[in-house]
């Protein structure tokens, strides 16, 4: 299979970080395709590409890689961001969900107000085993909004983390 010469110059900017967060973890950094501004640039283009036939009113983004393209992808859409946030972290009401990580437990927290009925889009940099993806979706529907789909910059198939996304729209651009 011949991959896209615009995502292999992507895939040729994501590092290799063996035992990250902890033993057995093989991390797929993305800082050096976010510090390249061309590379940037054409990741976001990417990510608008797969998402302009059905625009979102809102881009919801997880905590943290995941507000870097989020913000980025909500500006070229000219659509509103939402962080979705580690616990303690926002000003406001907030409400939480948990999940379970490949490597341990944790929850995410957003703005009771945020999505106020909106269609909404996830994004992340990366799509493991789902269970992030699958919790701030959850968060998005409890708080009324509406989630037609996911995107992220990496999808790890191995880990079979679509299942965890009930059939919805997931966009990835570089999978392993």
């Amino acid at each position: 299979m011949n991959l896209d010469p615009r995502i292999a110059s992507l895939k040729d900017r994501i590092r290799d970080v063996p035992d990250f967060p902890k033993p057995g973890i093989l991390f797929k950094d993305v800082t050096p395709l976010i510090g390249h501004g061309p590379s940037f640039r054409l990741c976001t283009d990417l990510l608008v590409e797969k998402v302009a036939a059905t625009p979102p009113e809102l881009v919801i983004g997880i905590e943290s890689r995941g507000f870097i393209f989020g913000a980025a992808l909500a500006d070229r859409l000219s659509v509103g961001f939402v962080p979705v946030r580690k616990p303690g972290k926002l000003p406001y009401r907030s409400q939480r969900e948990s999940y379970a990580l490949e490597y341990g437990t944790d929850a995410l927290e957003m703005h009771e107000d945020a999505v106020d009925g909106r269609r909404c889009l996830i994004v992340d940099d990366l799509l493991a085993t789902g269970g992030t993806a699958s919790a701030t979706a959850r968060l998005v529907e409890r708080l009324g909004g509406h989630v037609l789909g996911f995107a992220f910059v990496i999808e790890l198939n191995f880990l079979a983390g679509r299942e965890k996304l009930g059939g919805r729209a997931i966009h990835s651009l570089i999978q392993y």
